[in-house]
């Protein structure tokens, strides 16, 4: 299978083409979809809620996300990472 790019992705878009995303916050997930197909992944501040046990995302900073990309990334050969838009507006704050 080809390498998937960001101009693969923008045809894609442009094109009005579907194509398979899911958010993967370790390596063992992350391992699981590569092989099924699924080249597109997501690691964003969600983690917060979904990992962390936090009421909202608010406490994720850029840290955690990226602790959790560096994880999901290490078995893989893929190297495009995408951060959604959202995780701009994280704080870069600690409890």
């Amino acid at each position: 299978m080809k390498p998937t790019t960001l101009t693969y992705l923008r045809k894609c878009k442009q094109d009005k083409r579907k194509f398979a995303t899911i958010t993967a916050y370790d390596a063992s997930f992350a391992r699981l979809f590569y092989d099924n197909g699924i080249r597109v992944m997501l690691v964003g501040d969600s983690l917060g809620m979904t990992l962390q046990g936090h009421d909202s995302t608010l406490p994720v900073t850029v840290s955690d996300i990226a602790y959790h990309t560096r994880c999901a990334c290490c078995l893989l050969t893929c190297r495009l990472w995408l951060i959604p838009r959202q995780s701009k507006r994280l704080r870069m704050r600690r409890k």
